[in-house]
Formats: structure tokens, C-alpha cells, sequence
């Protein structure tokens, strides 16, 4: 199948270029209207009690979109700055589709303690943005005072500007380091742009196909920054392989076209069984029932899948056209040397090497058992942003306004049902809630606000929910909010997780086992890659949780790390984890299939690979690590989560571990069971030119 493809590519190739210039066109033109139809929702889970109390919120229109501004500029009693404010604000409630506007004067208003600015709160019927600019443009257009505007659409608004913002910005930041990186590892202009171009086909292919998923289902605005992280970043990685490959080849054959068949049916394989165990990865996440982790499996998916096409129909065709521009590589022996000493040298102690590997990748970890989940809010945004600001302003005037998110309890009664009124009362008396409000009420429903004591990441917020749900009550109550919702996005891990983690670790070993002929070689890399995202992830909580080092990175500790964070992370670092063990191990098995013996295999393997590898993590990174400068906290998270694993992966786990687990193992790495076909057969003797047969299977006995 991977030749019949490669062939067509090669045979055909102005109809390969055609083909693929309208979907990138596509992409970059229809396409980008995914980003007027994405969504800020995260992780709200269908079907979950939190989910269902927001709804009946929705359907009773007890929880219209409310846009809050903080108004400076004179004392709050001064009668100027009162009849400035008051002026507009009337004229403000009669703006078409402003439902509501609080009047900070009243006897019912807060009081900024240091009485040197007001509150306003603006309910609106809907979510449009030309409202929202109608009402922020009134408010800041008082003379003589400062306002700062935020809530409902406008935070909306906010949140996906960011997303484009980011992106935008991390594509510029790291395409001119991609191309200095691959131009000294290529030496050569033409080879180095062609990653950079399968790249961008493969940015393109994300925007159409974010579009297509957003006329069926939600799709969050920071599904685009993940997918466009990974399809720059694979794009790049699939691509060097390949014109690494075909100038290795073209070092030994003077025939190019007979150079670009070898490169293109050998490398063709290895990327499409690492996009297919990425693609697995990513797809897991569609388990879930939140919307953005589903979006993020189902594009992300689809995103590697159009690398890997990419990679083994456009690039060979591109190859064909300039495969007498592209220099072949430097002479086999002057070429990785290093990889095969260092594998060496493990290989003489191979036992000592796992067990200092292991030591330190899992002190790394340490902090990864304190991780502590939290919701998006307003300090995942730069403290420019409106948002932020506004939270900054609350907290200098009312801080008794700027604690942690309300645990909204949502009743089926009236709100003059005495049974209520002493529900509350054991509501208030809930550890961990210092006080109970009553909200609004209509369309058959009273709704409670419960003030928790500590942050929404709080074990104790956590409990505090739960011991409301305990409640007994003779009506039905719905706990919802932030801290509910968050209770909630747990559970579904504790259900689901398991579920999505057999899916990747059973066709991980699956798939290795396809490529290897190997039983303990897939189980060997499915419990190294386990070990590597540990390592990753417990660095991000030391940073971003515990406050180390974030100030370097732009950013500022965290109550808890993004509750979207860790699972993005465990299936992107996975999928790539097993990426590079596919580039290492197709060179080892190489060598191993051409009579070399098991220390030999690897030493060889890796002194062929090992550049490869290393060049593409190093380029990933870079990838990933566009995305770390923008000012979205999730992004930031994700981004550095990437980062460490793909290079502890690439230079730790497969420069040190592979060899010193091969070692340890010996032939058995090789063995496979009776009922697989036993134990593959191995030639004597190298073959010319180092040619890699087709693999049999021979039954043992």
C-alpha cells in the first residue's frame, strides 16, 4: 500500500502538487472562518449535574450575559462624578437590548473601600457583539472618569482574540528559527524548505478541518493553537526524515530516481506507523465528554493523518522534481559517531544507566502527585488584557467581590418555599462555605449562591460541593458554577481515563508489535514513554503551581494547573514519545534484519538515527515553544509540557534507555510468542547495500 502510494506520487507528480494546493488554498482562505465559529467553553461536561444547572439557568433566563465595568475618576460621593455617571447609565438602559443596569448609587450597592470608584452591572439579552461594543462604548465615554469594561461577550471576545493573537504570533516566532535550524542541519536552501512547506499544508489542512467540526460540534478556540502546534511541529519532524533519508540514499547510488524509491518506501513506512500511533493517541480523547478535548481528537487526528499524506505523497513528488538539486549526505562513517560512543558506553553498563535514568526522571516527577486542577479565569490572560484588569480593579475597590467563584445551588422551588429557607441555613453550615445568598428566582426555580472559603482549586471548595449535593432537600437541587463544574471535569477523568489510557497503551503495543515483530520491545517503549510524560509533567506543576521559574517564562504561579492541561499533554507527549521510538527503532531493526548482532544493531542504529532525532526534537521544541510566547496561561502550560518530553524523550529516554534496555535484554528484545509465528528470522550476513527484506515469520519447534 505504501508503494503503490509513493509510486503514484513519484509517477504523478504534478497531479500530487494540484491536489495539495487547493487544500492548502483552501485552508488559508475558506478555512479561516473557524475562527468566528469557535467557542470559549472548557470543560463543560454534557450530561453532568453542573452542565444541567447551567441549562435550566439558561432556559429560566436567570443567567443573562452581564458585562461589569469598574468606574474611577472622583470621590463616589462627589456630586459631579454621581450626575456624570448616573447621565449615562440612563442613557445606557435605554440603548435596544440592554435589559438591565444597576444603579451604583443605591442603597443596595457596594462600596469600594477606599470610595474612589463605583460598580456597574449591565444585563444584556444576548451574546452580539455590537451590543457588547454599544455598552463598553457608553461606559468609557464619561468625561472626566476611567472605566474598565470586561464580562459576558466582551471576555468572550477576548478569550479567542488571544487564540489568534498567540498563534499568529508563535507561526512568526518560530518558521524563521525552523528554517535557520533545518538550513545547518540540510545545508541547503531547497531541502531546508521543504518541511517548512509540508508544514504549512499541514497548518491549512487544521483550519478546514476545524471548520468542518465546528458545523457538527463545539469547537474551542484553543483546540486551533494545539492543532496548528502539532501540525507545524509533525509536519517539520515527517519531513526530515524523509529528505534525510533520500540524501542518505543518494550517498549511495548515483541513480537519484532509484535513491528517492528506496527513500520513499522506507521512511514512507516508519511515518505512517508513527502517524498512525499518534493519530491513536489523539483520538483516545474522544471518550471524553467535554467538547474541547473531543475537538482536540478528533482535529488532531485528522491534523497528523494529513502530515503523514503530506509527508509520503507530496513531499516524494517534490522530490522527484528537485531531486538533482538536493545534495546527498556526507559519507555514512563521518556521520553519528557520537550516538553509536555514547551507546557504547552504556551498553558496558547498562544497569547502572537505567537505574540513574530512572532516579532522576522520577524525582523530576515528584511534583506531578501534588497536581492540583483549576478552571480557566481571569490570570490565564496577560495582565493587559481587559479581563485581567478588570479582576485587578475589583480586588483594589471591592475585594469582597474579587474571592473565589459562587457555588450556585439551583432549586426547583419558589423562592418563598420555607423549606428552602432551611436548606440554606444547612447549606451555610457546609464546611469549607462562609455564607449563603439568595439569587434570583423565576420560571419555577430559586437559586442559592454559596460563598466558598478558599479558591475554586481547593480540596476543600471540591468537598464543600459535594457535601451540598448530599443535602437532603424535598425538592431538586442542582450544584453548578465553577467549583461544580470543576468536581464534575474530575469525575469524567475518573471514569474516563482509564478507558482513553487502555485505548493508546493497547494500540501502541499493537502497532509496535506490527512494526517490530516484538513483544518486549512495545512494552518496553509503552512504559518509558509513561515515564518521560511523569518527568514533563511534574516540571509544569513545579513551575506554574509551585511558582518556580515562571517569571521567566512571562507568567506568575497558579492556584492549579488548567483542567485540560494534563490529559492534552499525556496524549500529544505519548503519541510523540512513540514517534521517535518508530525513528530509532526502524534503524535498529534495520540493522538487526541485515545480520548485525543485538549491541551492534543498536550502536549502529542509533549512530544512523540518532542525529534524525535529535534534529527533530530540537525543532519540535522550537514549535512548541512559539506557542510559550503568547499570553495564554493553558497554552504556556501545554507548551513547556511539550517541550520536556519531546527533548527528555529524544535525548534522554532514547539515547540512554534504549540502549541500556536492549542491553539488558539481549536477543530476547527480538523473541515473540508461538501463537505470533515465534521468533523472527534474522539473516547471517548484512545484504548489499544494506537492503531491508521483507519480514518473515518463522514458527520455533
Amino acid at each position: 500500500m505504501i508503494r503503490a502510494v509513493t509510486r503514484f506520487a513519484r509517477r504523478r507528480p504534478a497531479v500530487v502538487l494540484v491536489i495539495w494546493l487547493v487544500i492548502a488554498a483552501a485552508g488559508f482562505t475558506v478555512g479561516n472562518g473557524v475562527f468566528a465559529r469557535m467557542t470559549t467553553s472548557v470543560g463543560a461536561i454534557a450530561g453532568s449535574e453542573s452542565q444541567q444547572g447551567a441549562q435550566a439557568l439558561g432556559d429560566a433566563k436567570l443567567a443573562p450575559p452581564v458585562i461589569n465595568a469598574v468606574i474611577s475618576g472622583g470621590p463616589a460621593t462627589d456630586p459631579a462624578f454621581r450626575t456624570k455617571v448616573s447621565a449615562a447609565l440612563t442613557e445606557l438602559r435605554s440603548i435596544d437590548g440592554v435589559l438591565a443596569v444597576t444603579d451604583p448609587f443605591g442603597p443596595q450597592a457596594p462600596v469600594a473601600t477606599d470610595g474612589a470608584a463605583v460598580l456597574v452591572n449591565v444585563e444584556l439579552a444576548h451574546q452580539g457583539d455590537v451590543l457588547a461594543d454599544k455598552v463598553r462604548t457608553q461606559l468609557t465615554g464619561i468625561d472626566g472618569t476611567t472605566a474598565v469594561v470586561s464580562g459576558g461577550p466582551l471576555t468572550d471576545r477576548e478569550f479567542n482574540d488571544q487564540a489568534t493573537s498567540d498563534t499568529r504570533r508563535a507561526e512568526i516566532v518560530s518558521a524563521p528559527l525552523l528554517l535557520l535550524l533545518l538550513l545547518l542541519v540540510f545545508m541547503s536552501l531547497i531541502a531546508a524548505g521543504l518541511p517548512l512547506l509540508i508544514a504549512l499544508v499541514g497548518v491549512g489542512g487544521t483550519f478546514s478541518t476545524l471548520l468542518v467540526m465546528s458545523f457538527f460540534t463545539d469547537v474551542s478556540i484553543y483546540s486551533i493553537q494545539v492543532t496548528t502546534m502539532l501540525a507545524i511541529g509533525l509536519g517539520v519532524d515527517y519531513a526530515l526524515l524523509m529528505v534525510s533519508r533520500f540524501r542518505e540514499e543518494r550517498a549511495l547510488t548515483e541513480d537519484a530516481e532509484e535513491a528517492l524509491v528506496r527513500a520513499s518506501e522506507r521512511a514512507g513506512r516508519t511515518i505512517v506507523f508513527s502517524g498512525l500511533t499518534i493519530a491513536v493517541s489523539l483520538a483516545s480523547l474522544v471518550v471524553f465528554a467535554d467538547p474541547f478535548l473531543r475537538s482536540i481528537g478528533v482535529a488532531g487526528a485528522a491534523v497528523v493523518l494529513i502530515d503523514m499524506l503530506a509527508a509520503i505523497t507530496l513531499l516524494p513528488a517534490l522530490l522527484q522534481l528537485l531531486r538533482n538539486r538536493i545534495k546527498p549526505a556526507r559519507a555514512r562513517k563521518e556521520r553519528g559517531r557520537s550516538f553509536a560512543t555514547v551507546a557504547r558506553g552504556v551498553q558496558k553498563m547498562p544497569v547502572l544507566t537505567l537505574l540513574v535514568v530512572l532516579v532522576g526522571l522520577l524525582v523530576a516527577g515528584l511534583s506531578a502527585t501534588n497536581l492540583r486542577l483549576d478552571t480557566s479565569n481571569p490570570r490565564s490572560l496577560p495582565a493587559d488584557s481587559a479581563t485581567r484588569q478588570l479582576t485587578e480593579e475589583l480586588r483594589e475597590h471591592f475585594p469582597a467581590l474579587a474571592g473565589p467563584s459562587a457555588i450556585t445551588i439551583v432549586a426547583r422551588t419558589s423562592a418563598d418555599d420555607p423549606d428552602l429557607a432551611e436548606f440554606r441555613q444547612r447549606a451555610a453550615a457546609v464546611p469549607g462555605v462562609s455564607v449563603v445568598n439568595p439569587g434570583r428566582s423565576g420560571g419555577g426555580l430559586a437559586v442559592l449562591q454559596a460563598t466558598p472559603k478558599n479558591p475554586t482549586s481547593d480540596p476543600d471548595t471540591a468537598q464543600a460541593v459535594r457535601d451540598i449535593r448530599d443535602l437532603d432537600a424535598p425538592f431538586t437541587v442542582q450544584v453548578t458554577g465553577d467549583a461544580a463544574r470543576l468536581v464534575d471535569y474530575q469525575q469524567e477523568l475518573r471514569d474516563r481515563l482509564p478507558i482513553a489510557g487502555g485505548i493508546v497503551l493497547l494500540a501502541t503495543f499493537v502497532l509496535l508489535l506490527a512494526f517490530t515483530r516484538s513483544v518486549l520491545i512495545p512494552l518496553k517503549a509503552v512504559l518509558t514513554n509513561l515515564l518521560s510524560l511523569f518527568a514533563a509533567l511534574g516540571v509544569v506543576v513545579w513551575v506554574f503551581q509551585e511558582g518556580h521559574l515562571v517569571g521567566l517564562l512571562g507568567g506568575e504561579r497558579l492556584d492549579g494547573i488548567d483542567l485540560t492541561v494534563p490529559v492534552v499533554v499525556a496524549a500529544i507527549a505519548f503519541g510523540l514519545s512513540t514517534d521517535y521510538e518508530v525513528f530509532v527503532l526502524s534503524r535498529i531493526r534495520e540493522r538487526r534484519f541485515a545480520g548485525a548482532a543485538p549491541d551492534q544493531a543498536v550502536r549502529e542504529g542509533l549512530q544512523r538515527s540518532g542525529g534524525i532525532v535529535t534534529a527533530a526534537a530540537l525543532l519540535l521544541a522550537v514549535t512548541f515553544a512559539g506557542f510559550m510566547t503568547g499570553g495564554f496561561a493553558p497554552i504556556k502550560e501545554v507548551g513547556l509540557g511539550l517541550v520536556l518530553a519531546v527533548l527528555i524523550d529524544a535525548v534522554i529516554v532514547r539515547m540512554l534507555l534504549v540502549p541500556a534496555t536492549m542491553a539488558i535484554l539481549g536477543r530476547a528484545a527480538w523473541w515473540a510468542p508461538r501463537f505470533l509465528g515465534g521468533r523472527p528470522q534474522v539473516p547471517s550476513a548484512p545484504e548489499a547495500g544494506d537492503a531491508q527484506p521483507e519480514l518473515t515469520v518463522t514458527a520455533q519447534g
